[in-house]
């Protein structure tokens, strides 16, 4: 749980992309049904998905997309200096995202393989927090539009904000849902954090583990599962690599 010690009646608010496919910033923009509403506690200053206007004073930085350039580095230092409060959104923000991937292989390898012989600059991808502070992350892939406006309002009027620290599970079990593991699927939802209302796995989708650990999670017993039903740990090593969440755990087989 954490207060930013920020409250005002308008928030000027700029959000801002960079490696990524604008998708969480999409999220925000196609929630019709409250976007009136949610908007009206902003000042928008920077929203490329929402507005034309571009202008540079804005107190609350929402920054999409991980860092894979050095222009990068220099704009996301320039966005945090302006901000008083910078959020990280969305799975590549807040962990590297599927663009991390690309960390696996060579780096001409993979310029080359999309780009074929023009230059174009590429680095190691990065997450934001790996650059500049964070203030607070909002984890997904997109972002739940509800919890990235529940968490702006709770700033917007002062109030304590957090994320849920159980795992996807317990959201899975309330939708009355067959686990995947019975279904012959390996699913990350036993150690991903909540908060997605168990969408992927209510629709028979594996969770791939898009909002990062869950809090105080049993990484080995994980393991143990995963073969008590005689699935493979290569295929939950490919997934547990997908959005870069969990290497912390997975550098930790002992």
């Amino acid at each position: 749980m954490q207060h930013l010690g920020f409250s005002t009646n308008k928030l000027k608010i700029g959000s801002f992309d960079f490696t990524c496919c604008e998708g969480c910033q999409l999220q925000l923009a196609n929630k019709e049904e409250t976007l009136p509403e949610f908007l009206d506690l902003l000042d928008i200053r920077n929203f490329r998905e929402i507005s034309s206007e571009r202008f540079d004073d804005y107190d609350i930085a929402l920054v999409e997309g991980s860092i894979s350039r050095s222009d990068e580095v220099e704009r996301l230092q320039a966005i945090r200096k302006q901000a008083k409060i910078l959020i990280a959104y969305g799975s590549c923000a807040c962990f590297g995202g599927v663009n991390s991937l690309k960390n696996h292989f060579p780096p001409d390898e993979c310029v080359h393989e999309v780009y074929g012989d023009s230059p174009v600059e590429t680095l190691p991808v990065r997450r934001i927090s790996d650059v500049v502070k964070v203030d607070f992350s909002i984890p997904g892939c997109p972002v739940s539009k509800d919890e990235v406006e529940r968490i702006v309002v709770s700033i917007a009027t002062g109030a304590m904000i957090s994320l849920p620290k159980y795992p996807v599970c317990v959201e899975c079990k309330q939708q009355l849902n067959t686990c995947l593991f019975d279904l012959g699927e390996v699913c990350l939802g036993p150690i991903t954090r909540a908060g997605c209302n168990a969408v992927c796995t209510t629709g028979k989708t594996a969770c791939l583990g898009c909002r990062g650990p869950a809090e105080d999670i049993n990484y080995r017993s994980f393991r143990e599962l995963v073969k008590e039903h005689g699935l493979s740990l290569d295929e939950m090593e490919e997934k547990l690599r997908f959005y870069n969440c969990f290497e912390e755990f997975r550098d930790d087989e002992s």
